[in-house]
C-alpha cells in the first residue's frame, strides 16, 4: 500500500504540493489525475526519495522508501523514460538493473518478451528509440524486480492505440494478482478505462477522490442519454419536471439522473429503448474540478 499523509512541498514561495493526503491499495490500480503542473510529478518523486518533501510524509508498505533495503524488488518504479544512458542499448540497461538487484540473467529476457522487444531491437542503443520503445523498456525496468508496488508517471506517453491496450491489460492483471499500481496522467479517457480508483489534483491540492461512481454521485448534476418510442412525450414530461432537455443523435440528453428518467417514463407508461450515463459525464466532473488550471482555459483572456 501506498500511504501519502498531509504531503506538502514548497519551492520558495511556490507550493507544487499543498496538504495532500490519499492511499493506493493492494489489488487495485490508482489513477493519478490532473492538468499539467498539478503537481502529479511532484508528489511522485517524493514517494521514490527524488524530492524531499517540506511537511508530511510518503510511506510505501509502511516504510519510507529510503529505508526499503533493494528497493527494486519492491517498487517498479517509471518517472522519466528517458532517464537511462542514451548510449547503452535496451539490454544492458536491464542487466544492469537486473545486476543491482541481485536477478538471474534470465529475467532481462523475460521482461523483454513481455514488453515485445526483440532481439534486434534490445540491441539498439536508447538514443535511437523511438518513445513509445522507450516506455516499453522503462516499464521492463520497473517490472524487473517483480515487485509489489508500481509507481507509473504518464506511461502511455508515446504508445499507439496497441501499445495502450497492451499496457491496459497487462497493469490490470498485476492489480489483480494483488499488485498496488499509482499511474499518474493528464489524459482521464486513458485512465477511466482501468483505474478501480482516482484521485484528482488541481494546483497541488486533491479537489475529487473515490471510484467513477462515486465521483459522479457527488457531483452536482449528471447527464443521461435517454431514448424511447416516442421522445417527444419523454422530453416534455421531463421538462415539466423541472430537467434540461435537448436532443441527441436518435434520443434526448438530459440534466438528470437515470433513475430519474426510469421513474418518469414508468409513471407516464413511456417505453425506454435506450438509458445511460452520457459520455463526457466524468471527463465534465473532471474539467469543471480542475478548469483554473487547464491552459486553454486562458486562450483569449485579458493579459
Amino acid at each position: 500500500m501506498i500511504r501519502v499523509t498531509a504531503l506538502t512541498k514548497s519551492y520558495g514561495h511556490f507550493t507544487a504540493v499543498d496538504d495532500v493526503s490519499f492511499e493506493a491499495r493492494p489489488g487495485r490500480v490508482t489513477g493519478f489525475l490532473g492538468p499539467n503542473g498539478a503537481g502529479k510529478t511532484t508528489t511522485m518523486r517524493v514517494m521514490v526519495g527524488l524530492t524531499t518533501a517540506t511537511s508530511g510524509e510518503v510511506t510505501i508498505g509502511g516504510h519510507h522508501y529510503r529505508d526499503i533495503p533493494n528497493p527494486g524488488r519492491h517498487v517498479g518504479v517509471l518517472l522519466d523514460a528517458s532517464a537511462q544512458h542514451a548510449g547503452r542499448t535496451g539490454r544492458e540497461i536491464l542487466s544492469l538493473g537486473a545486476e543491482t538487484m541481485g536477478l538471474p540473467s534470465s529475467r532481462v529476457d523475460e521482461m523483454l518478451e513481455l514488453v515485445s522487444l526483440d532481439a534486434r531491437e534490445s540491441k539498439r542503443r536508447l538514443r535511437n528509440y523511438s518513445l513509445g520503445m522507450k516506455q516499453r523498456l522503462g516499464i521492463a525496468h520497473a517490472l524487473l524486480g517483480d515487485p509489489s508496488v508500481l509507481i507509473l508517471d504518464e506511461p502511455a506517453n508515446g504508445l499507439d492505440p496497441a501499445g495502450i491496450r497492451w499496457m491496459r491489460g497487462l497493469l490490470k492483471g498485476y492489480a489483480d494478482r494483488g499488485g498496488t499500481v499509482l499511474l499518474s496522467s493528464h489524459l482521464l479517457n486513458e485512465v477511466e478505462l482501468i483505474a478501480d480508483e482516482m484521485v484528482l489534483i488541481g494546483h497541488g491540492r486533491i479537489v475529487a477522490q473515490g471510484t467513477k461512481e462515486e465521483l459522479l454521485a457527488g457531483a452536482d448534476h449528471r447527464s443521461t442519454h435517454a431514448t424511447s418510442l416516442d421522445n417527444a412525450q419523454l422530453a416534455r414530461v421531463l421538462t415539466e419536471r423541472g430537467h434540461a432537455v435537448v436532443a441527441a443523435g436518435q434520443g434526448l440528453r438530459v440534466e438528470a439522473a437515470p433513475v430519474e428518467i426510469g421513474r418518469a417514463a414508468a409513471e407516464h407508461s413511456i417505453v425506454l429503448t435506450d438509458l445511460r450515463a452520457a459520455e463526457g459525464g466524468l471527463e465534465d466532473l473532471f474539467l469543471s474540478l480542475t478548469s483554473d488550471t487547464q491552459r486553454d482555459v486562458l486562450e483569449g483572456a485579458a493579459s
